[in-house]
């Protein structure tokens, strides 16, 4: 893919129309810059509702918690 957009004078950039299409993004929706090598890694922050059930089955039998760090 080789879309490209320009910063514009208030520092905001437009996400091209068929990166948003493939990627389903959507007005409002919150992202995260990741430093790497030599630049950033856009990443979508995902909602509360997104993240629910996400450590469903993990065991809490053998968490750690501060006591543990030295």
């Amino acid at each position: 893919m080789s879309d490209t957009a320009t910063l514009s004078s208030k520092f905001q950039i437009s996400v091209p129309k068929a990166v948003r299409e493939k990627e389903d993004w959507h007005p409002g929706q919150k992202f995260a810059f990741v430093p790497g090598d030599g630049g950033y890694l856009l990443v979508p922050v995902p909602s509360v509702t997104e993240l629910r059930g996400l450590a469903k089955g993990a065991d809490r039998a053998d968490i750690r918690d501060r006591r543990d760090r030295t």
